[in-house]
């Protein structure tokens, strides 16, 4: 199992702690350090500023960022990024109050290890308080005490909550908006003008300022100064201790070399009133810390003022500290923070140190370890400095080192800043107190710079020295430029060779071989220093190649091979010109050149070659002509060179193609030039022919179409070739831009005169109504509250028209956002809510017309459950059901009820009312002796609310038996059947008796007898004179009996 280790390093930036979290780096590997850490700041409350720090380590430390007295993880107050560009990692702290001044640490981590630096925030609290003494009346018994509001007054808001509680009060609403109220009773009873107060603060002149813009009601009223409620003497003259200046209504007060003892409460008083108040108190924000370090290495003691101060006090025991050899003291451009660094500490440096500023002290102890020191052999790193390893190429290059220190130690070389690793070309070995490096047959690119690093947990130290690999160079660089041609001589020059091996260039080899022969004639060897040559030695006429070699101690580089070089010949003479061209003949004409190389010049050799293809044909062999071999239409190209006694030299640059045609008259104007078609980017034109006349005006081959803006001067051509077509399109236009617009003939003898429209043109499309374009569009639209609400309107309309959005009849709230195009228009609400609900009017119009559109919005969310349900049984067989409306009924105009029913013998819920907007309903067909549930549910258009559940409805239908319909008395004929019926009711069911003359039918098989859901029957089958008597039905249960009776009277059937 692996140890976790926490080795402590120090940096070489002062004040970075470093833990190896690791017992021994692998090769490559470092651990996290900083190349620059955050410095201090002060700033005004109200603003923002940055921590920017550089890190170091491989493989790349994660920053973080973090504070003493909180957290930083809101994202409205800090912000961390990393600039690639400058490699920096920045804390960016916003708005800033006085709550964040706090010491803030950064930390660097890898997987080897954590570095760690704090630097300190300081806000200068925001604008003075600027009070007036009031004389208050007599406190009356119950009253608050006056001296809460002056102190409230005078007092930073963090203590508010301190001071009330010390006078009892603990309504701090109420405080708040009395404090507010009696301040602007003072403001309005000052009568002096106090602003663009400035906060005290150190000049770079060691003077601490604070000043202040004031109007004085009277002029001669006095202006004191108090320190700590104690008047402090002050002059007009600026060498004083404390001085004040005066420019108008401008007042500077000065405090010279501010000291310690200078700190506290300062108060401006005009006569009675007091019109500033200041705090110069000092407080150590970041106090010094307990500091640990190695014999002979440097301790540093570092603290952070809540004030600017030119010096604080560092002591030891009970001696001062001055600046000098032992000890520096140092203070930051702001004043803030104070340094001690003790030099080349000792064991007896060793003890308590005191940081004193005022009345405020800070300590911190100082330990000294003895000394185990990390040294190298200086004299043999400065000789491998000094002096490079110089080989040649293929020989073998080594270092050996020795040097001793303290293990573990990391010994890395490097070659070109790549960390060099065994391989078959490097060796490396290394024992405790040596370390050789041999590289194996080293070529040129080899060289470079070549170092050794060596580390231990106490430093890190390197030494250099240089690889110089040397070797033949490489071949001269062309192009080899001909500086001179003539008759007798030949000069030409080319550029050193890219690597000279190593050595200087010590002479150029030069070679010659004749145009057509194979032998190469040596012509010797010239300096170095001068890459050219002239060679004098050449016939008229001929043509030379030459090579050329560069010579160093080290060898003879490869040949740079030149051109064939003409010695005597001509130059090309100027590019020839067209003087006419007819459909069977061209005329040129060309200046002679400048170069006759020598000699006289003798003719011209004239070439043509056929537009398309690459063969140049001989014209002529005797100078300016006419070219007759030609074909009408083709289009050819010309080139000329001069023949002196040497012979033709280069052809010219070949002249512009020109056609084998003959002239032509330009063509005349388009006729009937119109406007097809335009919207706001583009038109289309069409256009007739121009008319041909014979002599004047020749057909037109091709057509130009130029626009101008209205607030321009020129015209733009939108075709940069003729077309042949008699319509265009123009592109690219402005929307709703002016233009005025012209098209112009050509043919092979010009452009012809432009033809223009007599009035400007618009971009911009026919005039269209507007009109909406989907049919479908919802005129009700239901968003849940907190939901984008995003209507997109499409319409079609020319030219683009003014869109206008209503709510209820009134310009829509400014959350909502409106986007318009030529093409639709959108409305968008982020966030909705309840109040945006209402009926959105889109109105579209130009100068065609107008149309609109309206859309309902409901904003509305799940609605809340209605109250208890509450039930009442007052007629039988119902039950009304009564609840308390939703809280979202006043809101919601759309919302009603729903109630569903459940009963103990279906046990399944259905509903038997919907679309309920009142908070009753009465339930029928209630059946005895079942058991039923009741739900309420409000409803709205996002649907259905949690239920509301009635209690069980289980009523006790306890009843004595009784007669609903009692018997009736009845006649039947005989020989038919006889029924009667009654119906009865009771709880429990009553058991049922039928008697006839008081003889029970029950066991009677000759009557049918029945008794369904309390509807008593009794039928006779066929009645005879034996049925005629008293009828009974006795009904009986626990609680009582019930009887009723009837007559039958039976009559006989008469035939007819």
């Amino acid at each position: 199992m692996a140890t976790a280790v926490a080795i402590k390093k120090r940096s070489r930036v002062p004040g970075v702690m470093i833990t190896q979290t690791v017992e021994q780096l692998p090769p490559g590997k470092s651990t996290p350090d900083f190349t620059r850490k955050p410095i201090a700041v002060t700033v005004q409350e109200g603003k923002k500023t940055f921590f920017k720090a550089m890190v170091s380590g491989e493989p790349a430390p994660t920053v973080t960022w973090g504070r003493n007295k909180g957290e930083i993880d809101d994202p409205e107050k800090y912000k961390t990024r990393y600039d690639e560009r400058a490699r920096e990692h920045i804390l960016e702290i916003i708005n800033i109050n006085p709550d964040q001044a706090d010491t803030y640490k950064c930390f660097a981590t890898n997987e080897y290890g954590k570095a760690v630096c704090t630097t300190t925030l300081n806000v200068i609290a925001g604008d003075v308080v600027v009070t007036r003494k009031k004389q208050l009346p007599p406190q009356k018994e119950g009253e608050i005490d006056p001296k809460l509001w002056e102190l409230l007054i005078s007092a930073p808001k963090k203590d508010y909550e301190k001071i009330c509680l010390e006078f009892g009060v603990t309504d701090f609403r109420w405080m708040l908006k009395r404090l507010n109220q009696m301040k602007k009773e003072r403001a309005d009873e000052q009568a002096k003008q106090l602003e663009n107060v400035k906060q005290i603060e150190v000049k770079p002149n060691g003077k601490a300022e604070f000043g202040f813009d004031m109007q004085l009601w009277d002029p001669n009223s006095a202006v004191n100064l108090y320190k700590d409620g104690v008047m402090v003497p002050y002059a007009d003259d600026e060498n004083s201790k404390h001085s004040l200046r005066k420019k108008g209504t401008n007042y500077i007060f000065s405090i010279k070399d501010p000291q310690p003892e200078d700190a506290g409460f300062y108060q401006v008083d005009v006569e009675e009133a007091n019109v500033l108040t200041t705090d110069f108190r000092v407080e150590f924000v970041d106090k010094i810390k307990d500091a640990k370090a190695v014999e002979s290495e440097d301790a540093v003691f570092q603290c952070v003022l809540s004030t600017p101060l030119n010096r604080i006090t560092w002591s030891r025991e009970d001696s001062s500290l001055e600046h000098g050899d032992k000890y520096e003291i140092t203070v930051s451009e702001d004043k803030l923070t104070h340094t001690l660094r003790v030099k080349d500490c000792e064991i007896a440096d060793k003890g308590a140190y005191y940081a004193i500023a005022g009345i405020a002290s800070s300590r911190a102890s100082l330990m000294v370890e003895g000394g185990t020191f990390f040294f190298f052999l200086i004299t043999f790193l400065l000789f491998i400095y000094l002096f490079p390893v110089i080989i040649k190429a293929g020989e073998n290059a080594e270092w050996k080192l020795p040097f001793s220190g303290q293990a573990p130690m990391t010994i890395q070389w490097y070659k070109n800043d790549d960390e060099l690793l065994p391989a078959l070309n490097v060796k490396i070995e290394t024992s405790d107190s040596e370390s050789q490096l041999r590289l194996i047959k080293c070529q040129r690119k080899d060289s470079g710079e070549v170092k050794i690093k060596i580390k231990n947990e106490f430093g890190t130290t390197e030494a250099i020295s240089k690889l110089i690999v040397l070797d033949k160079p490489t071949p001269p660089q062309g192009p080899v430029d001909i500086m001179e041609s003539a008759v007798t001589s030949v000069e030409f020059k080319w550029k050193p060779p890219k690597d000279n091996g190593g050595c200087p260039i010590a002479n150029y080899i030069i070679e010659r071989q004749q145009v057509g022969r194979n032998k190469w004639t040596s012509l010797g060897e010239i300096p170095g220093n001068s890459p050219s040559f002239k060679d004098s030695d050449v016939d008229p006429g001929r043509r030379y190649c030459y090579r050329i070699r560069a010579k160093t101690a080290e060898g003879i580089s490869d040949y740079l091979q030149t051109e064939d070089i003409p010695a005597g010949y001509p130059g090309p003479p100027a590019v020839p010109k067209v003087v006419s061209a007819f459909k069977d003949c061209i005329n040129l004409a060309w200046s002679p050149p400048c170069d006759t190389g020598g000699t006289k010049i003798v003719g011209y050799n004239l070439e043509k070659n056929k537009k398309g293809t690459n063969y140049w044909s001989l014209v002529n062999q005797k100078g300016p002509i006419t070219v007759k071999d030609v074909f009408e239409g083709a289009a050819y190209e010309f080139r000329v060179s001069a023949v002196n006694l040497s012979g033709a030299g280069d052809p010219s640059i070949p002249c512009d193609t020109v056609i084998a045609r003959d002239p032509m008259k330009p063509p005349g104007k388009v006729t009937d030039l119109k406007l097809t078609s335009s919207n706001y980017t583009t038109f289309s034109l069409a256009w007739t022919k121009p008319k041909e006349v014979q002599g004047v005006e020749d057909e037109a081959q091709g057509y130009y179409v130029e626009i101008r803006p209205i607030e321009s001067l020129e015209w733009t051509r939108c075709n940069t070739t003729p077309i042949t077509l008699t319509s265009y399109t123009v592109l690219g236009l402005k929307a709703m831009a002016t233009y005025w617009v012209r098209v112009i003939a050509t043919n092979y003898g010009g452009d012809g005169e432009p033809q223009s429209f007599d009035n400007y043109i618009i971009a911009m499309p026919p005039p269209v109504k507007p009109k909406f374009k989907d049919r479908n569009m919802k005129t009700f639209v239901v968003v849940k509250s907190g939901n984008t609400v995003r209507l997109n309107i499409n319409f079609e309309a020319s030219p683009m028209p003014e869109i206008f959005w209503l709510k209820d009849g009134i310009p829509v709230p400014k959350h909502v956002t409106i986007t318009n195009s030529d093409k639709g228009s959108q409305l968008l609400i982020p966030t909705s809510e309840r109040t945006d609900t209402g009926i959105y009017t889109i109105t579209v119009k130009n100068m065609v017309g107008q149309e609109s559109f309206n859309v309902e919005i409901r904003v509305t969310d799940d609605p809340k459950p209605p109250g208890p349900v509450e039930l009442e049984q007052n007629i039988p067989g119902t039950v009304t059901l009564s609840w308390t409306p939703s809280p979202d009924e006043k809101r919601d105009d759309r919302l009603h009820y729903m109630v569903s029913k459940r009963d103990s013998f279906k046990r399944t819920w259905r509903t038997v009312a919907d679309n309920l907007f009142n908070n009753k309903f009465t339930v029928v067909n209630i059946l005895p002796g079942r058991q039923y549930h009741f739900r309420v549910f409000a409803k709205n258009d996002m649907g259905l609310s949690p239920h509301s559940e009635s209690p069980i409805k289980h009523r006790i239908f306890d009843s004595p038996p009784s007669f609903i319909v009692p018997l009736k008395r009845r006649t039947a004929p005989q020989g038919y059947e006889c029924y009667m019926s009654c119906a009865i009711k009771g709880d429990p069911a009553p058991r049922v008796t039928w008697y006839w003359n008081n003889i029970s039918l029950n066991t009677n098989t000759n009557y049918h007898i029945t008794n369904v859901c309390g509807v008593c029957s009794l039928l006779i089958l066929r009645v005879g004179p034996k049925d005629n008597g008293e009828y009974k039905v006795a009904i009986q249960n626990k609680l009582g009996t019930a009887e009723s009776s009837m007559m039958l009277n039976v009559r006989g059937i008469h035939k007819v």
